[in-house]
């Protein structure tokens, strides 16, 4: 048996595991395959992406034969399985586009767009009409089905699954899932990867009745099984595609408020669930990061109700918000509803904020920057991370002072090691830095290539948008609209922003240095 050691990198290895996930992936489409035959559309797109991916998978499989997995290769594997299947989601897109359904999401670049924005859950759309008169009802439910897939992991999933992948199935799992590192839960990766996808089933289910069931007593509208089971699909994940050209706005009320607490508990780490499941609450209401995300959340809610409630985050420019100035209620779900899906990077909208004052907008692109928890389906920087900047930052203060005192930075009551504070601080500059430079090429690109004409906070929106995989932006690229206007090399870079944004950047950007190819 060949072993892969740190003294070369085994491609063919990670290229053969790619092909595994893939080939056992291929059995995704069949749901959309069902939706397809009960509405009588066309099963032609999602026979044919299963067929590939088989083909795929099996041709890929070849390359090597079953070898252990060491720490290059499992990074060469997390990175090339998020380009592989993203590429390869783009065949019901393009199958559907050149049969009875047209539309933008049919030529190659807005397909993987639209297949990169669903596998890493970020929610951005090219899809310049969202309707089941342009697209499939089972087309549409593969964008949401995508999104599912990603939000835990698609390698998490195969760990659970696959015993080939046990052995450096931690390894891969702290390289794909959100955040810092992964908790193990059971003595065994494997059964840790299986309880976080039993909680992550749970949860999509519960979400998907509590929405029909809503609609089923009168309190909602609009919604019917499928739309349940299309938006519990995407609420989980942090994802916020939604079949209906109006997100979340087209529900009632009752629906709205709905969302919320799922939105939140999809950016909460799910571990802590597993505790309180397992009768451990504590490790829920004790943990540090939770307390900060939930206050977060809070502090920027009630600041964002002042200003639409007092009217002065309304442009007045629209004839929609009339009903938000002096209305609490509206107020107060606009703001939570919103900030809930930013935070989180779900991407939902319960309203078009483009119809904001920029004041309000300003400080609803603060809540993208800021993330849900580490282990958890969000994105963006997270809030772990902030706390401790924040924790380090006053430890430095203090230090000044005390310069003989030595003080650890601790989250609750483990002390954080200054390794881990290094590798924090580099993520949050070299994240920094890509939006910066992002914000002025989209920028560029949306002046003299797509003639947007987008403001600066727009293209600073549309950046953050796609590399912290939050969905929606402003203007152009809001909420009710689409990323379609851009330029073909705009769209594919943001492709890039997405790929690497869902794994933390570092994972991606690791494998393109000439230190890991060398022994």
């Amino acid at each position: 048996m060949a072993v892969a050691t740190d003294r070369y990198v085994d491609y063919r290895l990670s290229l053969s595991l790619v092909g595994t996930v893939v080939k056992y992936l291929a059995a995704a489409p069949l749901f959309p395959v069902l939706v397809a035959i009960y509405y009588g559309e066309s099963v032609v797109p999602f026979v044919a992406t299963s067929a590939v991916m088989v083909a795929v998978g099996l041709l890929l499989e070849q390359l090597s034969e079953e070898s252990e997995l060491g720490h290059r290769e499992a990074f060469l594997l997390v990175s090339l399985s998020w380009l592989v299947i993203p590429i390869l989601g783009t065949v019901p897109y393009l199958v559907a586009g050149n049969g009875v359904f047209t539309g933008p999401v049919s030529g190659p670049v807005n397909a993987l767009f639209e297949s990169m924005s669903g596998f890493t859950t970020t929610g951005s759309t090219v899809m310049g009409e969202i309707s089941f008169e342009r697209h499939s009802r089972a087309l549409l439910m593969w964008r949401q089905l995508s999104q599912w897939l990603g939000g835990m992991g698609i390698l998490v999933l195969m760990v659970a699954i696959l015993p080939e992948l046990s052995v450096g199935g931690a390894q891969i799992m702290n390289e794909e899932a959100p955040g810092l590192s992964i908790e193990k839960l059971t003595p065994r990766i494997q059964e840790t990867a299986r309880a976080l996808w039993k909680i992550y089933v749970g949860l999509t289910v519960l979400a998907a009745l509590v929405y029909f069931g809503l609609d089923a007593v009168g309190l909602g509208t609009n919604m019917g099984v499928y739309n349940a089971v299309a938006h519990a699909l995407t609420t989980l994940p942090t994802g916020g595609f939604s079949p209906e050209g109006r997100s979340v706005e087209a529900f009632s009320p009752a629906i709205q408020w709905a969302f919320v607490p799922f939105m939140v508990v999809a950016g909460t780490n799910f571990a802590l669930f597993w505790y309180a499941l397992d009768g451990r609450v504590d490790k829920l209401t004790d943990n540090a990061e939770f307390r900060s995300y939930l206050a977060v959340m809070g502090l920027v809610t009630a600041a964002l109700t002042a200003l639409l409630f007092t009217g002065l985050g309304l442009s007045g420019a629209t004839p929609n918000v009339g009903a938000i100035p002096g209305n609490l209620e509206n107020s107060l779900r606009q703001a939570t509803f919103q900030v809930a899906a930013i935070v989180t990077t779900t991407g939902y909208a319960s309203m078009d904020f483009n119809s904001w004052h920029p004041v309000a907008q300003t400080l609803l692109l603060f809540a993208f920057f800021l993330g849900g928890s580490a282990g958890s389906a969000a994105g963006s920087i997270k809030i772990v991370r902030w706390v401790l900047v924040r924790k380090a930052m006053y430890r430095s203060l203090f230090t000044s002072v005390h310069p003989d005192a030595v003080e650890p930075v601790r989250v609750g009551d483990d002390a954080v090691a200054e390794e881990t504070l290094r590798d924090v601080f580099v993520f949050i500059m070299i994240f920094l830095t890509l939006f910066v430079v992002s914000t002025v090429l989209l920028y560029v690109d949306s002046l003299f290539v797509a003639r947007m004409d987008l403001t600066g906070l727009q293209a600073m929106s549309v950046a953050i948008a796609t590399l912290g995989n939050v969905g929606p932006g402003f203007g152009a690229v809001g909420p009710m609209n689409s990323f379609e206007l851009f330029s073909a090399p705009a769209k594919l870079y943001m492709v890039f922003l997405m790929w690497i944004g869902r794994l933390e950047i570092l994972s991606v950007l690791v494998i393109l240095t000439p230190a890991y190819w060398r022994s």
